[in-house]
Formats: C-alpha cells, sequence, structure tokens
C-alpha cells in the first residue's frame, strides 16, 4: 500500500488524494447577495450538515489565485450575513456546472445558467426554483482554516432559519431519495447519481 506523507507531499497532490477518497460528496448550491445586491450562485461540494439542534450546515470556500483570492459566495456572506443552499437534482446539473464558472462579481449566474430566482421568506438572497428543496440561511460562523490560495480554507456555518421542500417529494419529514434525484461530486470532473442505494438494520 502507498503511503503519502501530508507534511511532505504538495497541496495540489493531496487534494487530489481528498477528493478521490471523500466521495460521494453532497453539493452546496449556494445563493448570495453582494452588497448591492448583485445576485450570485456557485456550487461547493465540501458540504455537510452539523447539526439538527439547532439545524446547522457548514461548507467550505477555497480561496483562488489572482487578485480576487475569495470566492464572491464569502465577499457576499460577509457582507450580508445571508444565503441559502439549494439542493441540487440530476434534472439541472448541466446548468448548476455552468454557474461554476470563474467570472466577475457584477455577472449574475441565474443569467448565466439560465436557472429561475425565486424569492426567499426570511433573508434576500432568492431561491433556485428549480432546485426541489432549500435551505435559506443566516451565517453562524466564519473559521479560517488556511491562506495558502487554492486550499480549502474558509469554513461558513450557517443557521437554517427554514427549509423548503416540494410536497412531491416529502412525507412525514423524510425525503424520497428516488424523487429528489440529489446528484454528489467525486473526483476530477465526475459527478454521480444516488440511484443505486442499499439499506441495512443497525444492530441494537
Amino acid at each position: 500500500m502507498l503511503r503519502f506523507d501530508s507534511a511532505k507531499d504538495s497541496p495540489a497532490n493531496l487534494y487530489k488524494l481528498m477528493i478521490g477518497m471523500v466521495v460521494p460528496r453532497p453539493i452546496a448550491f449556494v445563493s448570495s447577495l453582494d452588497a448591492q445586491g448583485v445576485r450570485n450562485l456557485a456550487p461547493f461540494s465540501y458540504f455537510m450538515a452539523c447539526s439538527a439542534d439547532p439545524p446547522v450546515i457548514c461548507f467550505v470556500a477555497s480561496h483562488r489565485p489572482g487578485p480576487r483570492p475569495a470566492k464572491d459566495t464569502l465577499t457576499n456572506i460577509l457582507a450580508t450575513n445571508e444565503f441559502v443552499v439549494n439542493i441540487v437534482s440530476e434534472e439541472f446539473a448541466e446548468k448548476m456546472n455552468l454557474a461554476s464558472a470563474e467570472v466577475a462579481p457584477e455577472v449574475d449566474e441565474f443569467v448565466l445558467s439560465g436557472l429561475t430566482p425565486l424569492a426567499s421568506e426570511l433573508v434576500r438572497p432568492p431561491r433556485v426554483a428549480e432546485s426541489r428543496a432549500h435551505m435559506e440561511c443566516r451565517l453562524r460562523q466564519i473559521l479560517p482554516i488556511s491562506n495558502a490560495a487554492g486550499a480549502a480554507n474558509t469554513i461558513i456555518f450557517g443557521d437554517v432559519l427554514c427549509f423548503h421542500v416540494d410536497e412531491e417529494i416529502v412525507e412525514n419529514y423524510k425525503i424520497n431519495p428516488e424523487k429528489l434525484k440529489a446528484i454528489g461530486r467525486m473526483g476530477g470532473l465526475s459527478y454521480t447519481r444516488t440511484r443505486d442505494r442499499f439499506d441495512q438494520i443497525r444492530p441494537k
């Protein structure tokens, strides 16, 4: 078995190992607004639920090389304290990918991707109408991890103020995965569907 030393190997190589091993990763399709009200939409695959009481989610925004290292999403959330996480289904995976392009802050990714903004109830950023589940969030905490360009370096924690779920995919608070058709991120350019599942009974 090969051994890779985190203290000696390059961050680029360690990144490839991590995104290939930590799979499949759910996708937070985050909508936000800048201080002037310009809409932003971007996918993040370092994403998870942290707590149900209170309901808290988190995702990681990586820095990039160049004159604007902070992602627009992070800049917007720091300015407004609000964002929405939209769950990505198979039907609009290609449009989600269009929103991942590196573009100037004044570019509206809703327009770029052809996705439809839908007014939120408790926060200002809009939801994605094509998504079948959304979480309206208020910023709880920002946790910097690293200052290295290209590293996944800022964890954004959000309190979920309310959930929106298509009534066709939920019953007694249980989401039907067959109807949600969520996708996940694998390594490199690969994604996965969530169709092939199996159940196991937890031991008593």
